[in-house]
């Protein structure tokens, strides 16, 4: 059970960035660098993000869990913003999802496939015993 809320805790503090982030990127970089500049400049705030809420996610959720329960929580976090970001983004953008990927920049939406990998794993890499 610390687990689940663990992994929707996380997901809840990561997913809240974006949506603050997100407008900001959209509406005041875009403009001025282009949409892979800016995906690409929201992506070390998103590190960042991701790092802090994962520390914070283990310290109150999962101080003594297994290497296992860290994974799995980032797992639920992952399955949480995949399922968040087809259900909700995509429709409000107004694309089916096979146009949602096709449409991705290669270089920012390789970027960000690797942060979702990342997003994934911080809880397991922030553990210090």
């Amino acid at each position: 059970m610390k687990t689940l809320q663990a992994g929707f805790a996380y997901f809840g503090i990561v997913f809240a960035a974006g949506l603050v982030l997100g407008p900001l990127r959209v509406l005041a970089l875009e403009p001025r660098v282009g949409s892979r500049a800016a995906e690409l400049m929201e992506l070390p705030l998103m590190l960042v993000v991701i790092v802090y809420a994962a520390r914070w996610i283990v310290r109150r959720f999962l101080r003594s869990a297994s290497r296992r329960a860290r994974l799995a929580a980032g797992a639920v976090a992952l399955a949480s913003t995949l399922a968040a970001e087809l259900t909700l983004v995509v429709p409000v953008r107004g694309l089916t999802v096979a146009e949602y990927f096709a449409t991705r920049d290669p270089v920012a939406g390789g970027a960000y496939y690797a942060m979702l990998a990342v997003f994934a794993l911080m809880p397991l890499l922030v553990c210090r015993r």
